[in-house]
């Protein structure tokens, strides 16, 4: 089982055109599709409003096989995101939060939802998770009390835009590695935390604070795994076809890495550079897949032409 706390919202995507669409989206609520699409448990926890986008945020990510018993529904009208494409199809957000339904995530449900985890499941969070209150303190709470065999991994995801105070927001970061087992960041993340250190001290940092590994993503680059014991690098293949646009490319890679690691049924002992690179290539299969459709429409398991464990 995978439990999955954070943001779900609706993306209001806009061309370069000026051609306006409304996508479901938030990145933990892209990642739960994504791994669930991939075959794996997936609980989602997130404040889901009652409205219409509500409505249908809750269904995508049941008809994708996501379980929301632990969402927290609410009146609040659903959280927006202006999703602005570029001629390359990089995406720029700009979000719109106050009095809204993402952040309402209450410590009694973040706790429930920690609690029925069982030996090797995972916990995952991140992204605004780690901004919005009550959610960020909700999140806080869970990883301060899940159990030592819960795997952990956090996605940083930092949205500088909307971090209202960037010391407490690098502060909270940094309690949040302490227990996390696998931090994936990019080298974007990395300059934002640390600005006066190069992206490998920076990732090293966060192993310093108690991280077992480090995942460091830099776009079509590869992607770098640190652990104290050594590092390694694993090239990121091209995509199989046209890349239309990059979202939910790095919430894609991060379900593909954590569907990995259920179907492996790995826990806390198996956080190895070897079997984090297998899943690594699993994430990128699955974000390769990803770029090639408009907004975050994952792939399934059998689109992957990847070694499973």
């Amino acid at each position: 089982m995978i439990v999955v706390i954070g943001e779900a919202l609706v993306d209001l995507v806009i061309a370069p055109s000026g051609a306006l669409e409304a996508a479901l989206g938030g990145a933990p609520y892209n990642t739960a599709r994504a791994a669930a699409r991939l075959d794996a448990e997936v609980e989602f926890v997130g404040g889901l409003s009652v409205d219409r986008f509500g409505s249908l945020l809750r269904d995508r990510l049941e008809g994708d096989g996501v379980r929301t018993t632990y969402a927290v529904s609410t009146d609040a009208p659903t959280t927006l995101a202006a999703a602005e494409i570029d001629d390359g199809g990089s995406a720029t957000y700009r979000f719109y939060f106050d009095g809204t339904s993402a952040p309402l995530v209450a410590l009694e449900a973040a706790a429930a939802a920690v609690a029925a985890l069982g030996s090797n499941d995972v916990l995952f969070t991140g992204g605004l998770g780690l901004v919005l209150e009550p959610m960020a303190s909700s999140v806080m709470s869970a990883l301060d009390s899940v159990d030592d065999d819960i795997v952990v991994m956090i996605d940083v995801n930092c949205r500088e835009a909307v971090i209202p105070d960037r010391a407490a927001y690098v502060a909270r970061i940094g309690r949040a590695a302490a227990r996390a087992d696998i931090v994936k960041v990019s080298d974007d993340d990395l300059a934002y935390l640390t600005p006066t250190l190069d992206t490998e001290a920076a990732a090293r940092r966060l192993l310093d604070l108690g991280t077992r590994a480090v995942i460091v993503t830099a776009g079509s680059a590869h992607t770098t795994i640190l652990m104290a014991e050594g590092r390694t690098s694993v090239e990121v293949p091209p995509a199989p076809g046209s890349v239309v646009d990059t979202i939910g490319a790095g919430d894609t890679f991060g379900a593909g890495l954590l569907a990995w690691w259920s179907a492996a049924g790995a826990g806390r002992s198996d956080v190895t550079i070897e079997n984090l690179a297998a899943a690594v290539r699993v994430g990128h299969a699955a974000a390769g897949v990803v770029v090639t459709r408009q907004g975050a429409d994952p792939p399934r398991r059998d689109e992957l032409d990847v070694e499973w464990p």
